[in-house]
């Protein structure tokens, strides 16, 4: 928990919006003792970009291979549950394959595709307002070219 201001520091996350023929990629997962729904999402590791990021959670949680396209928005988020402050950036990308049977993050139980209305009726199911928020960035066409993020080594 972030208690003070010695040792607070936020979590740099990523996430993917991924679209197919009206539905979103979505995982459900055990998170803070409940069961919720998050598009691909995780923690920036060490020496890694925010695209390297995005690209492999997507891949790791879904099994899925994806193809940023956007940047939909970065967020600042302190979660009630945890007390934890997240820094989050998240992209759209386009499906390139599939790997059924991919062997999935531990607290991932499955990947689902939903369309907004389905969502917005598991709205109470949702890992955090970030979820659906970012869903509606997507729809309203609030995309920005990738090159605003830049990663030098």
């Amino acid at each position: 928990m972030n208690t003070s201001a010695g040792d607070w520091h936020a979590h740099v996350t990523v996430a993917t919006v991924v679209e197919r023929d009206g539905a979103f990629l979505l995982v459900e997962e055990r998170a803070d003792g409940a069961i919720v729904l998050n598009q691909p999402a995780g923690h920036l590791d060490p020496g890694e970009s925010l695209f390297e990021a995005a690209v492999r959670e997507t891949r790791e949680e879904t099994g899925c291979e994806v193809e940023l396209e956007s940047l939909l928005g970065i967020a600042q988020y302190t979660s009630p549950a945890n007390g934890v402050t997240y820094l989050r950036t998240t992209f759209s990308g386009s499906l390139i394959r599939e790997h059924p049977g991919a062997e999935l993050d531990e607290e991932i139980l499955r990947t689902l595709w939903l369309t907004p209305a389905e969502m917005r009726a598991e709205s109470g199911r949702m890992r955090s307002p970030l979820v659906m928020a970012s869903v509606e960035q997507y729809l309203a066409g609030r995309h920005w070219p990738l090159d605003l993020v830049f990663f030098t080594r």
